[in-house]
């Protein structure tokens, strides 16, 4: 019986103390600090402050504007022609007779890829493997691991071999120069050897010094404004990034220069370069300080051995009825138009948000030096003891207390000797003394 009356004892208490501390109420209260620590950290803070909102959000970062992202449409052009002739290069890599596909002229319609390009991309073709005359028969699979073969019992028939087409199950003469056997596949005949005709070069590598005409037109609808890129009607300009950025003809040795990678390490195996326009304008100014910045990324680099860029097309015809093709390989520069950027201009609304938005920062000034106050300060205890004032007193304590206050007469309450130290502080205040004055007897 004596634990359950202990029990019960704790849960009371403990219930009434959780409902005091629910029903409990705070409210602020105001206290001078003759300081002057205190006062120049208020101050300061206020300033700092100001100082962010001001400087920083409104004028610098451009608070006062109405924001509008950048919309538009990039075209492109390219030029250049060039003559390769690679049999009698020194770092050839394939037999000599195979070398005639790619003695030739190349156009823009050969190495553009396909020639009508994307409105955002365009793809410049600087090397290549030419299968020509390939038709559908039976042939023996490109030497391999698991292609090479001393009889028909290394090969199996119907399992793929190195992914060129079905095998017979025969093993056959591939070269006859060098009297290597692999195992026959059905495919298109002959199979596609993917080594690069040059060791160290690219089959075009004029493709460096070939031109891209950049046609940009962006807008921002909200603000009724749009742009070229094209600021002058002259074409005989190039790129440069110090001399003439604003030039919308760009040479693509130029372009990987600015990555930088160059055209000779790129060439060979390709690459993705990101073509980024950006208009970031500033509307309340003149329209012709609206101009667009050029930067250029290459996106494909991560310096392992799977950079680059490549994609196989074929040209179909027919010889007396059959199906052949020419399957390339190609090797190039894939480039991807990005366009970006935001246009800013005056509005009331903005600026009012960022005003309303510093406004309310300033309260932290008093926050933040509340806690100088109260705990860094010498008098740190004198005026936490001012700042926090708890009031426990019942309903007819604070009607006795109120009536001291307000008149000189002693308490009627023989358990009151004197009036309590925070009445003696009240009272003071109301008998003329300071705020910030403290009355300890």
């Amino acid at each position: 019986m004596s634990s359950f009356k202990r029990f019960h004892t704790a849960a009371s208490i403990w219930g009434r103390t959780t409902l005091d501390s629910f029903l409990e109420y705070d409210t602020p209260k105001m206290v001078h600090i003759n300081s002057w620590k205190a006062g120049a950290t208020n101050r300061l803070i206020q300033l700092l402050i100001i100082t962010y909102v001001v400087g920083y959000v409104i004028v610098w970062n451009h608070g006062y504007q109405d924001i509008e992202m950048v919309e538009g449409t990039a075209t492109a052009k390219v030029k250049g022609i060039s003559f390769t002739n690679i049999t009698n290069a020194p770092d050839l890599a394939i037999p000599i007779e195979k070398t005639e596909p790619y003695n030739r002229v190349w156009d823009v319609s050969d190495y553009v890829i396909p020639p009508q390009q994307q409105t955002d991309a365009f793809f410049i073709m600087s090397n290549m493997v030419i299968t020509p005359d390939q038709t559908q028969t039976f042939c023996g699979d490109v030497p391999g691991k698991r292609s090479r073969c001393d009889s028909d019992v290394n090969c199996t028939e119907g399992s793929a071999g190195a992914g060129n087409g079905d095998l017979t199950g025969k093993c056959v003469l591939y070269d006859n120069r060098t009297n290597e056997t692999t195992c026959e596949v059905y495919s298109w005949c002959p199979v596609e050897d993917d080594r690069l005709p040059r060791e160290n070069n690219p089959v075009i590598p004029e493709a460096e010094f070939f031109t891209v005409l950049i046609r940009n037109s962006i807008a921002f609808p909200r603000f009724n404004f749009n742009k070229r890129n094209i600021l002058e009607e002259r074409f005989n300009c190039r790129y440069h990034p110090v001399k003439d950025r604003f030039c919308p003809i760009f040479e693509i040795g130029t372009i990987l220069n600015i990555t930088g990678h160059s055209f000779r390490s790129v060439a060979q195996e390709g690459a993705i370069v990101i073509v980024d326009i950006q208009w970031n304008c500033n509307l309340d100014q003149s329209h012709d300080k609206c101009l667009p910045y050029y930067r250029f990324t290459r996106s494909d680099w991560d310096g392992k051995d799977s950079n680059g860029f490549n994609f196989r097309w074929s040209y179909y015809y027919k010889v007396d009825g059959k199906l052949y093709r020419t399957l390339t390989k190609a090797f190039g520069i894939l480039f991807k138009i990005k366009i970006s950027g935001q246009a800013g201009k005056f509005s009331v609304v903005p600026l009012m948000l960022n005003i309303g938005s510093g406004l309310a920062l300033l309260s932290l000034a008093t926050v933040m030096c509340d806690v100088v106050v109260l705990y860094v300060l010498k008098k740190r205890h004198l005026y936490k003891e001012v700042k926090y004032q708890n009031v426990i007193h019942t309903e007819e304590e604070c009607a006795e207390i109120e009536r001291i206050m307000f008149s000189n007469e002693k308490p009627r309450s023989t358990s009151w000797t004197s009036p309590p130290l925070q009445i003696q502080k009240m009272s003071a205040n109301h008998k003329g003394l300071e705020s910030n004055d403290i009355l300890l007897t």
